[in-house]
């Protein structure tokens, strides 16, 4: 049997991860209590412990206008946790499974971005991430980065439960129109995860991972009101902005969307369409 180590297991995307990778192996599940990813002497610790034949590496600094002042600390967790866990990976024979982000491109693309497009990342947790990609590339361990956008759910921080807390409180919600991609539920990420290591086609590569269709986040949020309207006792205007009037720490690229053809003709793995994932999901709020 697999034995799998799963890091983040807290998070978004790792706390669906639990139930996803339990039927491939004995999965060993952690979280920032039990390894600091800011300190490379703990994460060769843990793996020379726990030994797994994957290590799938949910955990992040995700706190993208945070990161403009806590720079240092980003690159820790984001770009030198995950070159030691590809180090030690090669050394246990281990495959990593890491996942990463659309802010690796500026956005400045006409089209859906493809694996082999020039990364150019405009914001600190960009730049972060795209270095931890550069390290587990250049390590020589056999690895899947999964390159993912706009993640969502019905636990954590995120876009989806932000919008529905506003929702009950705010008469009129200003929301940036000039930013598209899409919106990718954490569940759907975790099942396409371990479906590609169900099927053993795919061994190593960057492959993008998000789902279909494309939409800007004020039309995510006009989706969320429209599915949510019986749910809630307020209907709050919604009012679409560019983004200059809604200024951030970090910039944002206004073009996210990511081309998954490349996973579809590896693994046969597509993930639906990002209204149909909502409606999914919020469909799970409303018996929950």
């Amino acid at each position: 049997m697999n034995s799998i180590l799963l890091t983040g297991c807290n998070g978004q995307v790792g706390w669906e991860l639990q139930r996803t990778l339990a039927p491939l192996g004995r999965v060993t599940a952690i979280d920032r209590n039990a390894l600091d990813l800011a300190d490379a002497d703990s994460i060769r610790a843990v793996l020379s412990e726990v030994r797994p034949r994957i290590i799938v590496n949910a955990a992040a600094y995700t706190a993208v206008d945070q990161a403009e002042n806590e720079a240092t600390q980003a690159l820790l967790v984001n770009g030198q946790a995950p070159g030691v866990m590809a180090e030690e990976a090669k050394r246990l024979g281990a495959l990593l499974v890491h996942f990463s982000t659309d802010y690796v491109f500026d956005g400045n693309k006409n089209g859906c971005y493809v694996e082999q497009d020039v990364t150019n990342p405009l914001n600190t947790y960009g730049r972060t991430k795209l270095a931890g990609e550069l390290a587990i590339q250049s390590s020589g361990c056999r690895y899947l980065i999964f390159r993912t956008c706009w993640v969502y759910g019905l636990r954590g921080k995120n876009f989806l439960r932000t919008i529905l807390r506003l929702a009950e409180t705010k008469d009129e919600l200003r929301i940036v129109a000039d930013q598209c991609g899409a919106p990718t539920w954490s569940r759907m990420i975790a099942e396409a995860t371990a479906a590609a290591l169900a099927t053993r086609t795919v061994a190593e590569g960057l492959f993008h991972l998000a789902s279909t269709g494309s939409v800007s986040w004020h039309g995510f949020t006009q989706a969320i009101l429209e599915l949510t309207e019986q749910m809630r006792l307020r209907n709050p205007t919604l009012t679409a902005i560019p983004s200059s009037d809604y200024p951030q720490s970090a910039v944002r690229p206004l073009n996210s969307r990511l081309s998954c053809d490349l996973l579809e003709q590896a693994a046969g793995i597509r993930l639906p369409d990002w209204k149909d994932a909502l409606r999914l999901c919020l469909g799970g709020a409303a018996t929950a």
